[in-house]
């Protein structure tokens, strides 16, 4: 067999291997070895009389070819897949974190809005609480949030922990 056609099965393999992977992503994990198989397979058909040769340094060439395209195909798909965190909150995850008053909460009204981080959210709370003032997320209901002043909260477990005593 021709070593143009030998590369050229290998360069297919690896196209295989790849598609699989698009098809089922994360769960087969043929990247890798598809990516590795592909630039074997197109360098099988450039050198092939050197890569498949009886020579001792065939293998050689083929791993020097293959261990370098296998760390970059790594190093390439972890810069790719980068865990990135969620592009959207939801109210649940709010709960205990800080913000301050934009526009006046008030008690049985969502009209008020707390910012917190970098986002605004409707508010309501027990009591007024004018514009500045900074709260604390006590709960949460679809996309309106239930404050109370952060210093009705830290007076609260100042005097739990006095009776804790």
């Amino acid at each position: 067999m021709e070593y143009w056609t030998i590369g050229l099965i290998i360069l297919v393999v690896g196209i295989f291997l790849l598609i699989v992977e698009v098809l089922t992503p994360g769960q087969t994990f043929m990247a890798i070895p598809g990516t590795v198989a592909v630039v074997l397979g197109i360098m099988a058909m450039l050198l092939g009389q050197w890569l498949f040769s009886a020579v001792w340094y065939a293998p050689v060439i083929a791993l020097l070819i293959a261990a370098p395209t296998t760390i970059i195909t790594v190093w390439g798909y972890k810069k790719l897949s980068t865990i990135q965190p969620p592009t959207t909150t939801v109210g649940d995850s709010l709960v205990g974190r800080q913000g301050i008053v934009t526009v006046a909460v008030f008690p049985d009204s969502t009209r008020g809005k707390v910012k917190i981080g970098s986002q605004s959210w409707s508010a309501t709370s027990e009591e007024e609480i004018p514009i500045g003032e900074k709260v604390e997320v006590v709960a949460s209901e679809g996309v309106h949030v239930h404050v109370e002043r952060l210093s009705n909260i830290t007076k609260f477990e100042k005097d739990m922990r006095g009776k804790e005593v």
